[in-house]
């Protein structure tokens, strides 16, 4: 599984055969196939990963934060220190929907699943808060961060992550 999320992230899904994953990971095709049933398998096996090690991250961070505002302040800047890593290749989300844009297979709907999650805790974050419309503070957020996953890929990451912190700042002094 390490393997193949590397190999995706960095190179794309569509990308990266099962057969390459199997023999970088040293690993049987018999052995492969007793986890996975294909590719697809494997790919949503990815995102379900990347999607619950995200929620763990949030866990933890709620624990250390103090309150809604804090935790939204806190995801944007830990966002906005992604972009500026090195080897950032934009959201493995996006990045999946735009190899896997038939909604109804198993992969964009783990994709779908990671978003509405985040959404959601968005909107709650901004319900607590007190926001006028929680709903749409919560998708201009998630527009926010979108925008910055992919220009901080494209162009300039520090333009992007200023950007995104200013828009999240914006939003919470608008509540």
């Amino acid at each position: 599984m390490e393997t193949a999320s590397r190999l995706f992230y960095t190179e794309g899904i569509r990308g990266v055969g099962v057969d390459r994953v199997m023999a970088e990971a040293n690993v049987a095709r018999g052995s492969f196939y007793r986890h996975f049933a294909g590719k697809e398998d494997l790919v949503r096996a990815y995102l379900e990963a990347t999607d619950q090690d995200i929620r763990m991250r949030v866990r933890k961070a709620r624990e250390h934060t103090d309150g809604p505002e804090a935790l939204l302040r806190g995801m944007a800047q830990g966002i906005g220190g992604e972009l500026c890593t090195e080897g950032f290749r934009g959201c493995p989300f996006i990045n999946a929907a735009a190899e896997y844009p038939d909604r109804t297979s198993p992969v964009h709907q783990a994709v779908l699943t990671h978003r509405t999650w985040f959404h959601q805790l968005i909107v709650d974050a901004f319900t607590e808060l007190g926001a006028a419309d929680p709903e749409w503070s919560a998708s201009a957020t998630v527009a926010l961060r979108d925008g910055a996953m992919v220009a901080g890929y494209l162009s300039d990451p520090q333009s992007a992550r200023k950007t995104l912190l200013r828009g999240v700042d914006t939003l919470l002094a608008a509540r």
